[in-house]
């Protein structure tokens, strides 16, 4: 990969060179670690001082077939490019993705959301057609809709977000349609953490009696992990198509087997637009029990556990915002939440905003109390808690943002 980008690529070729590298000189994983990290700032950075595409390309414009950008919910959105070559790599992923997933040839794949730009939707929706399978979009529906056309059509997989997952079980409870009576045996969701976390998982599995799995990738890096059906709980990372690192996010040294550290990416198969030893933010621990089913590929226990850059310190202790939606995933009395994140006196605290089923639309205070004392119990210090009235919290078809820091 080295040999065909450099020096045509100019973003590697610069920041090699500033830093001193001599690429000749990379001939094996231990040489790979001599190089510098790629931050997706540096990307971003490279894009606003030529854009619109930056300096992170290795072919002519011409050469390129395919545009999409990231959903922005981090920060300014990214414009990526594929080549036909790199389009068909993508594909090869999600073959190994369906494969591992349990999708069989005469399964029905029903896609609930409208095609944007977003890499996601349009990479799994054509896997699925270059292997045979029947595939229904779901672009320019409202939920309603795209139910009654999953049921119609006799979907057996969906591909969502975990919280469209449960944006759709609410409606189907609403126009009285039971999803345990469906054809949909497989929810495959992604784009957050809520696969990986187990009220979340268990809400979902519970309201469409389907197995939940959960899938793991980024527009600039594509998709390269998902969990399988035979072995829950975790996420296996496709090292047939990438090299993964587990690092010390502060001194991005190498961390011992077992321990949580940063995934760091360098895949294979995107020649045109290459990323080495990308920083992804998100928190892993490499599995270190046999695999069961003699599998040689990195396992990663509890699948994406967190991202460092999403950590608050509250009164000494450390929290994701997927730390707070497992306990509040776990009282059924909430339908929706909103984490603000507050500095007083220079000090983090954090409020959580809690919407109530319509079936407990008469208990907001018990709710309030119920959510105060979970918390507490669960993460070691006392939040802010405040309702909302039914339905006054928004939903998301997409990835849904429920955290603020104000």
């Amino acid at each position: 990969m080295l040999d065909a980008i450099i020096p045509r690529n100019r973003f590697y070729t610069t920041k090699f060179a500033d830093a001193g590298i001599d690429v000749a000189g990379i001939r094996c994983l231990e040489d790979l670690r001599t190089l510098p990290v790629t931050t997706k700032q540096e990307l971003v950075d490279s894009q606003i001082q030529q854009p619109p595409y930056g300096a992170n390309l290795s072919f002519p414009s011409t050469a390129y077939a395919r545009l999409h950008q990231t959903s922005g919910t981090t920060g300014r959105p990214m414009r990526w490019l594929d080549t036909h070559d790199s389009w068909n790599w993508i594909m090869e992923c999600w073959r190994q993705i369906y494969l591992l997933a349990g999708v069989l040839k005469e399964d029905r794949l029903f896609f609930p959301f409208s095609f944007g730009p977003f890499i996601g939707f349009w990479a799994a929706f054509e896997g699925a057609t270059r292997l045979g399978n029947f595939v229904i979009a779901g672009g320019g529906m409202s939920t309603s809709i795209r139910l009654q056309a999953m049921v119609e059509n006799e979907a057996t997989v969906v591909c969502c977000t975990p919280t469209y997952a449960l944006r759709m079980a609410e409606v189907a409870a609403e126009d009285g349609i039971d999803l345990k009576e469906c054809s949909v045996r497989t929810v495959i969701v992604a784009g957050e953490p809520g696969g990986a976390i187990p009220a979340t998982r268990s809400r979902i599995e519970s309201a469409w009696d389907a197995q939940v799995i959960d899938h793991w990738g980024m527009t600039e890096i594509a998709s390269l992990g998902v969990e399988s059906t035979d072995r829950p709980g975790g996420m296996y990372l496709l090292e047939t198509e990438v090299i993964a690192e587990i690092v010390d996010p502060e001194t991005l040294g190498p961390v011992a087997p077992g321990e949580v550290g940063e995934l760091l990416i360098t895949n294979l198969g995107r020649i045109g637009s290459p990323l080495i030893r990308y920083r992804t933010r998100d928190l892993v621990q490499a599995g270190t029990d046999e695999d069961p089913s003699e599998r040689q590929l990195l396992w990663l226990s509890g699948g994406i556990l967190g991202r460092s850059d999403d950590m608050v310190t509250v009164r000494g202790n450390n929290v994701f915002p997927s730390s707070v939606e497992a306990v509040l995933r776990e009282i059924d009395e909430v339908a929706e939440f909103r984490i603000d994140v507050r500095t007083v006196r220079e000090m983090h605290e954090l409020c959580i905003t809690v919407e109530p089923t319509a079936a407990a639309a008469d208990r907001v205070q018990e709710v309030a109390k119920t959510v105060s004392e979970s918390l507490r119990k669960r993460l070691g210090f006392t939040c802010g808690v405040k309702t909302a009235e039914p339905g006054q919290l928004p939903r998301f078809e997409l990835k849904g943002r429920r955290f603020f820091r104000n």
